[in-house]
């Protein structure tokens, strides 16, 4: 018998699960669920979605290829096909970015060549565009989905599902006047009349819906000595905008290193990897031992600048923001982007950045094993700087900050540790108070990017209501040993999935349900961001699936979610 699959989500995860399900020498029975009318782009990378502004932070380089790479794939298209994606053929390379537009053109290409191939292979593939998932529920003999399309609501059975509804956004993005709770969809913020524009967030998500509304009031051109200005257009003078977060610092630019990354010395897989099968519960201190070590022998000069020896999980951050948060965040930015530029040029790593880098994917095997005081210490004061040092952007998005505030249109705001966002007492958009000012905006945008989901956020009733997805555990005690009368664990947040992203059941039904929307997966692989991870994503399950095929992977599952050994994206 045919063995049924589905896939819901045509973005990169459904992708590149799909390009490793068509490789099974056994015809399968394949159906994706896409909600868009346009199957194969993606959310991030939707036209209808993004603005041709909008740049996406993967290089070409680090693109996990499908049939081709994308450098590969832009190279054969035709001139007027690149001057309709904004894309010079000269400035084709494997370091440089593209628009947002550009990435889902490619994946919308690669996605129709699996298609084609599956069905050469002898695999039955059918596309449901335009079909949203309204409900899962598992039975013994199969998973049963309801999906609404075009023809009214259906039911389906299938032996294998794939959640892979990617990123998580409201349908709704102006919930009150002036008032944005996304930066998506960007054709919206176009409708944003001249006034002063708060944006909540100063990452690349943040830059991008800045990027959106200025080019709506004006126009980034290149001046005779070749730097990038901004003119606006007449009638515009009202128009001025403030990025804003706790920290008041910019993201610093994309910079050069070698790739693939080259093996760590000392915070090695291996190492941590030790640590976790030693059983102790504490892992986050003996983790920070190796970081340090590490970080050291990178960069000697940096340690001893920032004071490394004397760090901890706790005053780590305070070092490593200390001399951004005490500088104006343009003329840093300024001056970062000129460093940059010029290592790009010699092909010159710094030392500390690229052990950082290199060094988030390593840790990040190990945060589904920290106890409940670890986790939570990890999440407050550990991930961000592995966050800042791998969310650079691209060098395009920096110069158009400095262009902007040449022009006196933009300004950053530091929010510190205690803020609030009143949007109730203002006609349109939002008053934020915050150590003791307020500044008032006709527009606000909150351009904070995906937040963490939990299993009660599951968008199918069924499995909720019958308990088939609950929140991931969590060891409490500073050691893996119960304690009488104690719990030995807590549910935390996410979801409780094995290693092959399946929830952990003790019921008796099917269990081939794949949970791989980032959302639900942030709050134990906290970087599992970006088309790397939808890549590892699909690899796992599509391997898993076809594991179970052919009766090489069975079992109930280890109940312990893998740690990603992810690129940075």
């Amino acid at each position: 018998m045919t063995v049924k699959i589905a896939i819901i989500g045509s973005g990169p995860t459904g992708i590149y699960t799909l390009h490793g399900l068509v490789s099974c020498p056994r015809p399968l029975d394949i159906t994706v669920f896409e909600s868009d009318a346009d199957p194969g782009k993606g959310t991030p990378y939707h036209p209808d979605i993004n603005d041709q502004a909008m740049l996406a932070n993967i290089a070409s380089i680090e693109l996990p290829p499908i049939y081709e790479t994308l450098v590969a794939w832009l190279r054969r298209q035709t001139d007027a096909e690149l001057e309709r994606m904004n894309v010079a053929r000269d400035a084709i390379a494997e370091r440089s970015f593209y628009p947002r537009i550009v990435l889902g053109e490619f994946f919308q290409d690669q996605f129709r060549q699996c298609v084609i191939e599956g069905r050469k292979a002898g695999h039955v593939i059918e596309i449901k565009a335009l079909h949203r998932v309204d409900d899962i529920d598992l039975h013994p003999g199969d998973i049963a989905v309801t999906a609404t399309g075009p023809e009214g609501q259906q039911r389906y059975a299938f032996d294998h599902v794939v959640m892979a509804t990617g990123h998580d956004w409201p349908e709704t993005t102006e919930t009150r006047p002036g008032y944005f709770m996304s930066p998506w969809p960007a054709p919206v913020l176009k409708t944003i009349p001249p006034g002063r524009v708060g944006i909540l967030g100063t990452s690349l998500s943040a830059i991008d819906a800045l990027i959106t509304v200025a080019t709506a009031h004006g126009a980034f051109y290149l001046d005779a000595a070749g730097s990038l200005e901004y003119f606006p257009s007449p009638g515009t003078e009202a128009f001025s905008a403030a990025l804003m977060s706790r920290k008041g610092v910019l993201p610093e630019a994309d910079f050069y290193c070698p790739y693939p990354y080259l093996p760590l010395s000392i915070c090695t897989p291996e190492a941590v990897d030790a640590l976790v099968a030693g059983g102790r519960g504490d892992l986050l201190d003996p983790i920070f031992d190796l970081f340090r070590a590490e970080l050291l022998a990178a960069d000697p000069a940096y340690a001893e600048r920032v004071g490394l020896g004397m760090l901890t999980v706790e005053t780590l951050a305070p070092a490593y923001f200390a001399d951004r948060e005490g500088a104006d965040p343009f003329v840093w930015a300024a001056a970062n982007l000129a460093e940059a530029e010029q290592n790009e040029r010699d092909r010159r790593t710094i030392g500390w950045r690229y052990a950082i880098l290199r060094m988030h994917e390593v840790i990040a095997r190990a945060v589904p094993f920290f106890n409940k005081d670890d986790l939570d210490r990890f999440h407050k004061h550990f991930k961000t700087v592995f966050i800042d040092d791998y969310a650079t952007v691209p060098h395009q998005s920096i110069r158009r900050l400095l262009a902007l505030r040449r022009a006196g249109k933009l300004e950053v705001l530091r929010l510190g540790r205690e803020s609030d966002v009143d949007t109730e007492n203002v006609d349109r958009g939002a008053t934020v108070s915050f150590e003791g000012r307020s500044e008032t905006f006709t527009a606000f945008i909150d351009a904070t990017g995906q937040h963490q989901l939990s299993a009660r956020d599951i968008p199918f009733p069924s499995l909720v209501q019958h308990g088939f997805v609950r929140k991931a555990t969590t060891p409490v005690s500073t050691v893996l040993i119960e304690m009488p009368n104690e719990p030995a664990v807590v549910r935390t947040g996410g979801v409780d999935l094995d290693d092959t992203f399946r929830p952990i059941l003790t019921a008796p039904v099917n269990r081939n349900l794949y949970c791989v929307s980032i959302a639900f997966l942030l709050h134990k692989l906290p970087f599992i961001q970006g088309i790397t991870s939808a890549h590892e994503l699909g690899g796992i399950v599509s391997t898993t699936i076809l594991g179970e095929i052919d009766g090489t992977i069975g079992g109930a599952g280890s109940g312990i979610l893998v740690g990603i050994d992810m690129n940075a994206a």
